[in-house]
C-alpha cells in the first residue's frame, strides 16, 4: 500500500494526496496561455476527433484572456467556492509547451511572480517536449516546490492514435516521458477509455503500458461526444457508441487494480459542459463517481495495485 493510500480509500485519490501533502485545501489555478497545438493550424481548425475549440479550458475562465486577470479570477473563485488556501499554477488549455523555449520561460516566470504558488503543472503533448524545454521546466524544481508535466497519450495503440487523428505515436510519448524522467520532473499521462475501435483489452493494454513506466500520476477520461467535433458528428450518424458512465466506472476499477500503488489518480472523468455534450448524458459529480468507484472496488474486494 502507498503511503498516501489506506484500505478505506482503496485507491490513491488526488484530493486525499493533496490533503496529506499540504494539510490545507489546495487547488489548481487553471490558466489558458493562448497556445494552440501542432495538430491544428489554429484553435478553430480540426485536431483530434474529440477535441473542440476550447481545448480543455477551465469553464470558470469564461472569455478572459490576460493571464494576470485569469489568475486573479481563478484564485477568487477557488477561495469563495472551496475555501482554498494553497494554490497550484496549472497551464491547462491545449498544448502548454507549444512555443519557443525563451517565450515559455518568460511566460512561466511572469505567471509564477503573480501569486505564491506551491507547484507548477503544465499540460502538453509528447511532440511538444524536447530537451531544451525540459531543462527549463526542471529549473523550477525546488525541495519545497513540485513541478509536474501532464502528457496526453490517450492510447498506447498506434492504430487507435491514427484513427483519432492524434498526430503522434506511442514512441513519441515514450521519448518525451524519458526526457522528463531523466530530469526528475513528475509525469502524469492521460488515457481516454472508450475510443472508437478499442476493446476492453485494448484499454487495459494501455494501462499496463503506463503501469510499467510507473508515473507519479495518471488521469483517466471517459469518452465524450461533443457537439461540433468530428467525434460528435460520428455519434449523431450512429457510427460510434459512447460508453455509459456505469461502464466507465468498471473500466476504472480494472485499471486501478493494474497500477502501481504509489501512482496518484488525478482524474477519473471528463468534465465537458453538459450543454455541449451529446453523450453520455448521465451526469454525476466527481464525488458521486468516486463513491461508485469505491463501491465497485469493495465489491471486488480489490484496491489499487492488486494486480500490478
Amino acid at each position: 500500500m502507498s503511503m498516501y493510500m489506506d484500505e478505506i480509500s482503496r485507491f490513491n485519490n488526488y484530493s486525499e494526496y493533496l490533503n496529506k501533502i499540504y494539510s490545507k485545501k489546495a487547488y489548481r489555478v487553471s490558466v489558458d496561455a493562448g497556445f494552440s497545438c501542432p495538430n491544428r493550424k489554429d484553435r478553430n481548425s480540426p485536431g483530434c476527433i474529440y477535441c473542440d475549440a476550447n481545448g480543455a479550458r477551465a469553464t470558470y475562465l469564461d472569455k478572459t484572456v490576460e493571464i494576470k486577470e485569469q489568475i486573479t479570477k481563478g484564485i477568487a473563485f477557488l477561495r469563495k467556492r472551496y475555501s482554498a488556501e494553497i494554490f497550484l499554477l496549472y497551464f491547462q488549455a491545449f498544448s502548454g509547451t507549444y512555443d519557443k523555449p525563451e517565450h515559455l520561460k518568460e511566460l512561466w516566470d511572469y505567471a509564477l511572480s503573480l501569486e505564491k504558488f506551491n507547484e507548477l503543472i503544465i499540460s502538453t503533448r509528447p511532440d511538444c517536449i524536447d530537451e531544451i524545454k525540459a531543462d527549463i521546466i526542471a529549473s523550477y524544481r525546488r525541495e519545497d516546490f513540485d513541478v509536474w508535466v501532464e502528457i496526453g497519450l490517450q492510447s498506447s495503440n498506434n492504430e487507435t492514435l491514427k484513427r483519432i487523428n492524434r498526430g503522434h505515436t506511442r514512441e513519441d510519448f515514450e521519448k518525451a516521458f524519458n526526457i522528463l524522467r531523466e530530469r526528475g520532473i513528475k509525469i502524469v499521462p492521460h488515457l481516454i477509455f472508450g475510443l472508437p475501435g478499442e476493446t476492453f483489452n485494448d484499454m487495459m493494454d494501455s494501462v499496463k503500458y503506463i503501469a510499467y513506466l510507473q508515473p507519479e500520476g495518471i488521469k483517466f477520461h471517459n469518452l465524450h461526444a461533443v457537439a461540433g467535433t468530428e467525434l460528435g458528428n460520428l455519434y449523431l450518424k450512429g457510427e460510434i457508441i459512447v460508453p455509459s458512465l456505469e461502464n466507465h466506472v468498471k473500466y476504472l476499477a480494472s485499471a486501478i487494480e493494474l497500477l502501481p500503488p504509489e501512482t496518484v489518480i488525478m482524474r477519473l472523468t471528463c468534465d465537458t459542459p453538459y450543454k455541449k455534450r451529446l453523450a453520455p448524458k448521465n451526469d454525476l459529480t466527481k464525488t458521486e463517481v468516486i463513491k461508485l468507484l469505491k463501491e465497485e472496488l469493495e465489491k471486488r474486494e480489490s484496491f489499487q495495485g492488486k494486480l500490478f
